[in-house]
Protein backbone atom coordinates (compact mmCIF):
# COMPACT_ATOMS: atom_id res chain seq x y z
CA UNK A 1 0.00 0.00 0.00
CA UNK A 2 1.47 3.54 -0.97
CA UNK A 3 1.43 5.73 1.96
CA UNK A 4 1.61 9.42 2.60
CA UNK A 5 2.62 10.41 6.06
CA UNK A 6 1.93 13.61 7.90
CA UNK A 7 3.25 15.03 11.39
CA UNK A 8 5.89 16.82 12.76
CA UNK A 9 6.90 16.41 16.72
CA UNK A 10 8.67 13.69 18.57
CA UNK A 11 5.11 12.25 19.21
CA UNK A 12 4.90 10.93 15.69
CA UNK A 13 8.00 9.36 14.78
CA UNK A 14 7.17 5.90 16.01
CA UNK A 15 4.64 5.80 13.56
CA UNK A 16 6.36 6.48 10.88
CA UNK A 17 8.94 3.91 12.14
CA UNK A 18 6.27 1.72 12.33
CA UNK A 19 4.91 2.10 8.81
CA UNK A 20 8.84 2.12 7.56
CA UNK A 21 9.42 -1.74 9.59
CA UNK A 22 6.11 -2.74 8.58
CA UNK A 23 7.12 -2.50 4.72
CA UNK A 24 4.66 0.08 3.69
CA UNK A 25 5.34 2.43 0.61
CA UNK A 26 5.84 5.43 1.70
CA UNK A 27 5.71 7.76 -0.86
CA UNK A 28 6.63 11.18 0.56
CA UNK A 29 6.29 12.75 4.04
CA UNK A 30 4.77 16.05 4.56
CA UNK A 31 5.23 17.89 7.82
CA UNK A 32 5.80 21.67 9.28
CA UNK A 33 8.58 23.84 8.46
CA UNK A 34 12.02 24.22 9.37
CA UNK A 35 12.44 26.58 12.50
CA UNK A 36 15.09 28.76 14.29
CA UNK A 37 15.91 26.81 17.49
CA UNK A 38 18.33 27.98 20.55
CA UNK A 39 20.05 30.98 21.29
CA UNK A 40 21.56 31.67 18.31
CA UNK A 41 17.91 30.62 15.80
CA UNK A 42 19.60 27.46 14.09
CA UNK A 43 17.17 26.75 11.22
CA UNK A 44 16.22 22.71 12.76
CA UNK A 45 14.18 20.33 10.79
CA UNK A 46 11.40 19.22 13.00
CA UNK A 47 12.16 14.94 13.95
CA UNK A 48 9.92 13.62 11.24
CA UNK A 49 12.06 15.36 8.84
CA UNK A 50 14.89 14.11 9.97
CA UNK A 51 13.63 10.05 10.30
CA UNK A 52 12.25 10.66 6.66
CA UNK A 53 15.75 11.82 5.32
CA UNK A 54 17.41 9.13 7.03
CA UNK A 55 15.10 6.67 5.41
CA UNK A 56 15.32 8.53 2.21
CA UNK A 57 11.50 9.55 2.05
CA UNK A 58 10.84 12.70 -0.07
CA UNK A 59 9.95 15.58 2.70
CA UNK A 60 7.32 18.27 1.56
CA UNK A 61 6.90 21.07 4.05
CA UNK A 62 4.15 23.11 2.38
CA UNK A 63 3.22 26.11 4.60
CA UNK A 64 0.10 26.63 2.95
CA UNK A 65 -3.06 23.76 2.81
CA UNK A 66 -5.81 25.75 1.53
CA UNK A 67 -3.80 27.43 -1.96
CA UNK A 68 -3.81 24.09 -3.99
CA UNK A 69 0.16 23.46 -3.63
CA UNK A 70 -0.43 20.70 -0.72
CA UNK A 71 -3.05 19.07 -3.12
CA UNK A 72 -0.26 19.21 -5.80
CA UNK A 73 2.41 17.64 -3.81
CA UNK A 74 -0.09 14.96 -2.64
CA UNK A 75 -0.96 14.26 -6.19
CA UNK A 76 3.05 13.33 -6.87
CA UNK A 77 2.94 11.62 -3.80
CA UNK A 78 -0.37 9.59 -5.32
CA UNK A 79 -0.91 7.81 -1.74
CA UNK A 80 -3.31 4.97 -1.25
CA UNK A 81 -4.02 6.49 2.47
CA UNK A 82 -3.01 9.29 4.07
CA UNK A 83 -1.89 8.69 8.11
CA UNK A 84 -1.77 11.97 10.09
CA UNK A 85 -0.01 12.25 13.68
CA UNK A 86 0.21 15.46 15.49
CA UNK A 87 1.04 17.15 12.04
CA UNK A 88 -0.30 20.28 13.23
CA UNK A 89 -2.26 21.83 10.86
CA UNK A 90 -5.77 21.32 9.34
CA UNK A 91 -6.38 19.20 6.29
CA UNK A 92 -9.11 20.91 4.04
CA UNK A 93 -11.76 18.93 1.95
CA UNK A 94 -9.87 18.33 -1.01
CA UNK A 95 -7.42 16.63 0.56
CA UNK A 96 -8.93 14.40 3.14
CA UNK A 97 -11.09 13.27 0.16
CA UNK A 98 -8.02 12.53 -2.26
CA UNK A 99 -6.63 9.16 -0.76
CA UNK A 100 -8.59 5.68 -2.08
CA UNK A 101 -8.90 5.23 1.50
CA UNK A 102 -8.97 8.52 3.06
CA UNK A 103 -6.73 9.94 5.74
CA UNK A 104 -6.56 8.42 9.31
CA UNK A 105 -5.59 10.13 12.50
CA UNK A 106 -3.99 8.72 15.69
CA UNK A 107 -4.95 11.11 18.22
CA UNK A 108 -3.79 10.81 22.12
CA UNK A 109 -6.64 10.52 24.07
CA UNK A 110 -9.93 8.37 24.08
CA UNK A 111 -12.24 10.19 21.93
CA UNK A 112 -14.50 11.73 22.62
CA UNK A 113 -12.68 13.06 25.41
CA UNK A 114 -10.13 15.27 24.91
CA UNK A 115 -10.32 16.27 21.15
CA UNK A 116 -7.67 19.02 20.41
CA UNK A 117 -4.32 20.27 20.79
CA UNK A 118 -2.98 18.89 24.23
CA UNK A 119 -4.67 16.17 25.04
CA UNK A 120 -1.67 14.27 27.22
CA UNK A 121 -1.66 17.23 29.45
CA UNK A 122 -5.36 17.66 29.93
CA UNK A 123 -5.40 13.94 30.69
CA UNK A 124 -3.50 14.80 33.91
CA UNK A 125 -4.53 18.26 34.98
CA UNK A 126 -8.31 17.34 34.63
CA UNK A 127 -7.15 14.14 36.94
CA UNK A 128 -7.60 11.10 34.65
CA UNK A 129 -7.31 7.83 35.98
CA UNK A 130 -6.68 7.00 32.27
CA UNK A 131 -6.06 7.90 28.85
CA UNK A 132 -5.60 5.81 25.43
CA UNK A 133 -4.73 6.05 21.82
CA UNK A 134 -7.45 6.33 19.26
CA UNK A 135 -7.78 6.03 15.42
CA UNK A 136 -10.12 7.74 13.70
CA UNK A 137 -11.31 8.37 10.12
CA UNK A 138 -10.45 12.09 9.47
CA UNK A 139 -13.27 14.65 8.33
CA UNK A 140 -13.29 18.49 8.03
CA UNK A 141 -14.58 18.93 12.18
CA UNK A 142 -11.62 18.84 14.78
CA UNK A 143 -11.15 15.71 16.26
CA UNK A 144 -14.70 14.45 15.22
CA UNK A 145 -14.23 11.62 12.58
CA UNK A 146 -15.26 8.27 13.21
CA UNK A 147 -13.49 6.27 15.41
CA UNK A 148 -11.62 2.88 14.46
CA UNK A 149 -9.21 1.35 17.24
CA UNK A 150 -9.00 2.40 20.78
CA UNK A 151 -6.07 1.45 23.15
CA UNK A 152 -6.17 2.52 27.06
CA UNK A 153 -3.74 3.13 29.51
CA UNK A 154 -3.53 4.38 33.08
CA UNK A 155 -1.94 7.57 34.04
CA UNK A 156 0.56 6.74 37.51
CA UNK A 157 0.00 8.75 40.37
CA UNK A 158 2.88 10.54 40.06
CA UNK A 159 3.46 10.61 36.22
CA UNK A 160 4.14 13.38 34.22
CA UNK A 161 3.33 14.62 30.78
CA UNK A 162 6.84 14.26 29.19
CA UNK A 163 6.40 10.73 31.22
CA UNK A 164 2.94 10.22 29.45
CA UNK A 165 3.78 11.31 26.21
CA UNK A 166 6.42 9.26 25.53
CA UNK A 167 4.38 5.70 26.17
CA UNK A 168 1.24 7.04 24.40
CA UNK A 169 3.74 8.02 21.46
CA UNK A 170 4.46 3.69 21.72
CA UNK A 171 1.20 3.08 22.24
CA UNK A 172 0.18 5.08 18.90
CA UNK A 173 2.64 3.40 16.90
CA UNK A 174 0.67 -0.05 17.79
CA UNK A 175 -2.43 0.88 16.65
CA UNK A 176 -1.58 2.46 13.83
CA UNK A 177 -0.28 -1.57 13.40
CA UNK A 178 -3.74 -2.51 14.49
CA UNK A 179 -6.08 -0.04 11.88
CA UNK A 180 -4.19 -0.36 8.79
CA UNK A 181 -3.66 -4.71 9.48
CA UNK A 182 -7.29 -4.46 9.97
CA UNK A 183 -8.04 -2.52 6.80
CA UNK A 184 -5.83 -4.44 4.39
CA UNK A 185 -7.93 -7.10 5.82
CA UNK A 186 -11.37 -5.69 5.00
CA UNK A 187 -12.12 -5.70 9.04
CA UNK A 188 -11.91 -2.18 9.88
CA UNK A 189 -15.06 -0.71 11.45
CA UNK A 190 -16.07 2.64 11.83
CA UNK A 191 -18.05 3.58 15.13
CA UNK A 192 -19.35 7.39 15.29
CA UNK A 193 -18.22 9.47 18.53
CA UNK A 194 -20.92 10.20 20.51
CA UNK A 195 -20.86 14.02 20.18
CA UNK A 196 -22.78 14.82 23.49
CA UNK A 197 -19.72 13.59 25.42
CA UNK A 198 -17.11 15.45 24.32
CA UNK A 199 -14.37 17.74 26.13
CA UNK A 200 -11.92 19.89 24.61
CA UNK A 201 -8.01 19.78 25.35
CA UNK A 202 -7.29 23.63 24.48
CA UNK A 203 -3.16 24.77 23.48
CA UNK A 204 -1.13 25.11 26.84
CA UNK A 205 -0.43 28.52 27.61
CA UNK A 206 1.90 30.23 30.26
CA UNK A 207 -1.48 32.01 31.88
CA UNK A 208 -1.84 28.39 33.37
CA UNK A 209 1.30 28.10 34.95
CA UNK A 210 0.64 29.88 38.19
CA UNK A 211 -0.67 28.06 41.22
CA UNK A 212 -3.58 28.76 42.95
CA UNK A 213 -2.97 27.57 46.77
CA UNK A 214 -6.70 27.78 47.39
CA UNK A 215 -7.07 24.48 45.67
CA UNK A 216 -7.16 20.72 46.12
CA UNK A 217 -3.39 19.09 46.99
CA UNK A 218 -4.73 16.63 44.53
CA UNK A 219 -5.56 19.38 41.48
CA UNK A 220 -2.39 21.16 42.51
CA UNK A 221 -0.26 18.30 42.12
CA UNK A 222 -2.13 17.58 39.30
CA UNK A 223 -1.26 20.83 37.85
CA UNK A 224 2.47 20.31 38.47
CA UNK A 225 2.58 16.63 37.07
CA UNK A 226 0.34 17.78 33.75
CA UNK A 227 2.39 21.40 33.24
CA UNK A 228 5.88 19.61 32.73
CA UNK A 229 7.82 20.50 31.17
CA UNK A 230 6.17 23.12 29.74
CA UNK A 231 4.59 25.50 30.56
CA UNK A 232 5.49 24.31 33.95
CA UNK A 233 3.69 25.63 37.10
CA UNK A 234 5.08 28.32 39.25
CA UNK A 235 5.09 29.47 42.68
CA UNK A 236 6.02 32.89 43.75
CA UNK A 237 7.60 33.84 47.25
CA UNK A 238 8.90 37.01 48.24
CA UNK A 239 8.63 38.09 45.30
CA UNK A 240 10.49 35.50 43.16
CA UNK A 241 9.12 32.86 40.77
CA UNK A 242 9.98 29.29 40.89
CA UNK A 243 8.82 26.63 38.79
CA UNK A 244 7.65 23.83 40.32
CA UNK A 245 8.64 20.57 38.40
CA UNK A 246 7.98 17.76 40.89
CA UNK A 247 5.76 17.12 43.67
CA UNK A 248 3.82 14.20 45.88
CA UNK A 249 0.78 14.67 47.99
CA UNK A 250 1.12 14.33 51.98
CA UNK A 251 -0.94 14.26 54.64
CA UNK A 252 -2.44 18.04 55.94
CA UNK A 253 -1.26 19.95 58.86
CA UNK A 254 -2.82 22.69 60.44
CA UNK A 255 -2.58 25.89 57.90
CA UNK A 256 -3.53 28.17 55.97
CA UNK A 257 -3.43 27.54 52.00
CA UNK A 258 -0.14 28.33 50.54
CA UNK A 259 1.76 28.04 53.77
CA UNK A 260 4.92 26.36 54.58
CA UNK A 261 4.50 23.62 57.28
CA UNK A 262 8.04 21.87 57.03
CA UNK A 263 11.27 22.98 55.34
CA UNK A 264 14.75 21.90 55.78
CA UNK A 265 15.39 18.62 54.65
CA UNK A 266 11.80 18.53 52.91
CA UNK A 267 9.53 21.27 51.82
CA UNK A 268 6.03 21.10 52.45
CA UNK A 269 2.95 23.61 51.69
CA UNK A 270 0.11 23.37 52.77
CA UNK A 271 -3.27 23.21 50.36
CA UNK A 272 -6.62 24.88 50.14
CA UNK A 273 -8.49 21.42 51.09
CA UNK A 274 -5.78 21.34 54.34
CA UNK A 275 -3.83 18.10 52.93
CA UNK A 276 -0.30 19.24 51.91
CA UNK A 277 1.99 18.60 48.58
CA UNK A 278 5.81 18.11 49.19
CA UNK A 279 7.66 19.76 46.46
CA UNK A 280 10.87 17.75 45.20
CA UNK A 281 12.50 19.66 42.74
CA UNK A 282 12.04 23.41 41.94
CA UNK A 283 13.37 25.88 39.43
CA UNK A 284 14.13 29.19 40.69
CA UNK A 285 14.48 32.48 38.53
CA UNK A 286 17.34 32.18 35.92
CA UNK A 287 18.67 28.67 37.61
CA UNK A 288 18.90 25.03 36.73
CA UNK A 289 16.44 22.60 38.20
CA UNK A 290 17.37 21.39 41.44
CA UNK A 291 15.89 19.27 44.50
CA UNK A 292 13.73 21.09 46.73
CA UNK A 293 16.50 20.28 49.46
CA UNK A 294 19.55 21.08 47.90
CA UNK A 295 17.71 24.70 47.00
CA UNK A 296 17.15 24.95 50.90
CA UNK A 297 20.29 24.26 51.91
CA UNK A 298 21.59 27.49 50.51
CA UNK A 299 18.20 29.33 51.22
CA UNK A 300 16.46 28.72 53.60
CA UNK A 301 13.02 29.56 54.02
CA UNK A 302 11.12 30.49 57.08
CA UNK A 303 8.31 27.69 58.46
CA UNK A 304 4.76 29.76 57.97
CA UNK A 305 5.79 32.21 55.05
CA UNK A 306 3.17 31.21 52.38
CA UNK A 307 3.37 31.53 48.73
CA UNK A 308 1.04 34.27 47.40
CA UNK A 309 -1.63 33.20 44.88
Amino acid sequence: MKIVFMGTPDFAVPCLQKLIDMGHEVTGVFTQPDKPKGRHGVLTPPPVKELAVANGIKVYQPTKMRDGSALEMLKEAGPDLVIVVAYGKILPKEILEFPKYGCINIHASLLPKLRGAAPIQWSILEGYGETGVTSMMMDEGLDTGDMLISRAISIGENENAESLHDRLSVLGACVLEETIEALERGELKRTPQNHAEFTYASILSKELSPIDWSCSARQIHDKIRGLYPWPSATAKLDGKVFKIHESVICQGKSACAGEIVESGKKLTVCCGDGNCIEILTLQPENKKSMSASDYLRGNPIEVGKRFEN
